[in-house]
C-alpha cells in the first residue's frame, strides 16, 4: 500500500506531478495516521510525523515519488451576509461569542448549519442562506494548527476543552452570563 509521509502547503509542491487527489471534509482534514482512499479509489496510508491540518490545494508526498492533491469537500453550511461591513463585523462578534467555527471572508461568513443560530442571526438583520461549499474555518488564536487546539509544553496538541482551566468565561451582550 502506498504511503503519504509528508504534507506540503499549496504552492510549495510540484502540482504538475500529482497522480491523483483525495477529497476530505473539514473534520477529516486534521490527521496524522489513517488509511484513506484517493478520489480514484486507490487506498493509501497517511503516515505523517505529527497531526497536520490538510488544506485545499496542499500536496501529499507519496513514498513512491508521486504526489496526491488535497481537495476540500463541499459541506452543508450557512452563508451569512450583511448590508455593510460594520454589520458583518457585529455578526462575526455574535458568532464568535458562541464559540462557533467560522470561515470569515470579505463579504460573508460561513458556519455549519444550525437552525437556532440561523434564527438568531436573522433576528440581528443577517441574510442567511444554506450553501454547499468547502469549509476552512479560522484557526484559534492559541492553536497554531487547528481551530480549538493548542499545544502542551511538550508539544502535544490538546483541545481547549480537554481540561478544566479553573476559570470561568462570562459572555456579555446577550443578556446572560454563561459559566463553562
Amino acid at each position: 500500500m502506498r504511503r503519504a509521509t509528508r504534507c506540503e502547503k499549496a504552492g510549495h509542491w510540484p502540482a504538475r506531478d500529482a497522480r491523483g487527489s483525495v477529497t476530505l471534509a473539514f473534520d477529516d482534514r486534521h490527521r496524522r495516521r489513517i488509511r484513506l482512499r484517493s478520489d480514484d479509489g486507490a487506498d493509501f496510508l497517511l503516515d505523517l510525523a505529527e497531526a497536520t491540518v490538510l488544506a485545499d490545494g496542499d500536496g501529499l508526498a507519496l513514498d513512491d515519488g508521486g504526489w496526491l492533491a488535497v481537495r476540500a469537500a463541499p459541506e452543508a453550511l450557512m452563508e451569512v451576509t450583511a448590508h455593510d461591513a460594520a454589520q458583518l463585523a457585529r455578526l462575526a462578534w455574535h458568532i464568535g461569542n458562541r464559540h462557533l467555527q467560522a470561515q470569515i471572508e470579505r463579504e460573508r461568513i460561513l458556519i455549519r448549519e444550525d437552525s437556532v443560530i440561523a434564527d438568531m442571526l436573522a433576528g440581528l438583520g443577517a441574510h442567511v442562506r444554506r450553501v454547499m461549499a468547502p469549509f476552512s474555518p479560522e484557526g484559534g488564536a492559541y492553536d497554531g494548527h487547528m481551530p480549538g487546539y493548542g499545544h502542551d509544553p511538550d508539544g502535544k496538541p490538546h483541545s481547549h476543552h480537554d481540561h478544566e482551566h479553573g476559570d470561568h468565561h462570562h459572555h456579555h451582550g446577550d443578556g446572560h452570563d454563561h459559566d463553562h
